[in-house]
């Protein structure tokens, strides 16, 4: 451990540690406490043995690995992020990355780079300090857990490396984040919706999400080859979003895992069918239309614009929206229609199990249980959702292709 006193010097407290060189010579380190000697002895002895435990971290990390030391006994927090950042790619999925990206290239840089705060000088206060500035420019406490989860990660990788000696955000409180409670339409809401929805260039994506409470990304990732129109089931195995991969706005496709409960395969309702079948024509008339400027690179996919592109899940949220305000409708989220089938099937007394199963969640415990459920477990759900939210699909109006609703 290492030993140091108090002394005075010109009226101030100075914290002088006992330390040596790599020759064993001792080099006494003279540092000043900010402390007037009238009155404040007892604030100078905490600060003695502050600066004590922080040269025996140092200490140990040198005599651990001299490299190391060297190499990051100057680096800058916020610099230090961005090589930890580095080093994910590759490691985590592209969308887990993308989100890193974020928190990291964003406040939490600016913040550490302007404070000018070393790596191996970080502290439990830097960081709340930065917290709470978050929590001052109103963002949420769920935000501000995603700002911790990478400061964490990235610090835990640092104590394994033997760059630092301890994680100093695991000494935080536990934020705090308020309950959320999720919006959703009724089952009359539903029907005028899939009915105002119709004819309008997002009405394939919004009834599949509504009728099967699927995410944004699910709905836009299903293939062609996902559907059974024999065996009459939907298997959901492909995501589709968008992010921004080294500064690059792109679509983010993944093929789900097997293990993952949001691998399912669903009921293929008639009404669904009928309207798939529909836009199958519409898909071939609008080819047709558009000749050698077609783009024929997404043909597998079910959710496509007029001329071939793939849908942006971004077009359909604020679509959706504008829908929603045009025709005077209660607003919610795209993807308060998940909640919406969920609440419907938990009203008609649908066991939590089966809608579990139904929606693909993996909270509570129950994903090993029933990942591999068969498409017979997902009948009671598939019989109230069949009644209560059947459309007409055979008399779906075919659309102008040059003036499609919005």
């Amino acid at each position: 451990m290492i030993t140091g006193s108090l002394q005075k010097k010109k009226g101030l407290y100075y914290a002088v540690l006992n330390l040596y060189d790599d020759y064993g010579k001792r080099k006494p380190k003279w540092i000043p406490t900010g402390y007037t000697i009238k009155g404040n002895k007892k604030k100078a002895v905490e600060k003695l043995e502050q600066f004590k435990i922080e040269y025996e971290q140092k200490s140990k990390i040198k005599l651990r690995d001299p490299n190391i030391y060297d190499k990051y006994k100057n680096i800058l927090f916020c610099d230090y992020m961005l090589e930890w950042l580095e080093k994910q790619k590759g490691k985590v999925e592209q969308t887990t990355y993308i989100g890193y990206e974020q928190v990291i290239k964003g406040r939490l840089y600016k913040y550490f780079k302007a404070k000018k705060i070393k790596l191996v000088d970080l502290k439990p206060k830097h960081i709340q300090d930065f917290f709470d500035l978050l929590f001052a420019e109103g963002l949420s406490g769920n935000t501000v857990k995603h700002y911790r989860a990478n400061i964490s990660k990235a610090l835990k990788s640092a104590v394994i490396t033997e760059i630092i000696d301890s994680n100093p955000a695991t000494k935080l409180e536990i934020i705090k984040t308020k309950e959320y409670t999720a919006d959703y339409y009724t089952q009359d809401e539903l029907l005028n919706l899939m009915e105002i929805i119709k004819n309008t260039t997002i009405e394939l994506p919004v009834i599949i999400a509504g009728v099967y409470g699927l995410r944004r990304e699910e709905v836009i990732g299903i293939k062609w080859n996902a559907i059974d129109f024999k065996a009459k089931t939907l298997t959901i195995r492909h995501t589709v979003g968008r992010g921004k991969i080294d500064g690059v706005t792109q679509f983010i496709f993944k093929d789900r895992a097997k293990s993952d409960s949001g691998y399912r395969t669903l009921p293929l309702f008639d009404f669904i069918a009928n309207l798939l079948n529909s836009y199958k024509e519409k898909y071939d008339e609008y080819k047709k239309f558009y000749g050698n400027t077609y783009c024929n690179d997404y043909k597998d996919y079910i959710c496509l614009m007029q001329n071939g592109e793939l849908m942006k899940p971004g077009y359909v949220t604020q679509t959706f929206s504008k829908i929603l305000d045009n025709n005077n409708l209660r607003h919610i989220r795209l993807h308060d229609l998940r909640h919406s089938c969920g609440t419907l099937l938990i009203q008609n007394g649908v066991p939590v199990k089966d809608i579990q199963i139904w929606l693909g969640h993996s909270n509570f415990q129950t994903t090993l249980r029933y990942a591999h459920a068969d498409i017979e477990n997902k009948k009671v759900s598939a019989n109230v959702i069949e009644n209560k939210l059947a459309l007409d699909t055979k008399d779906t109006k075919k659309e102008q292709i040059t003036k499609l609703a919005i």
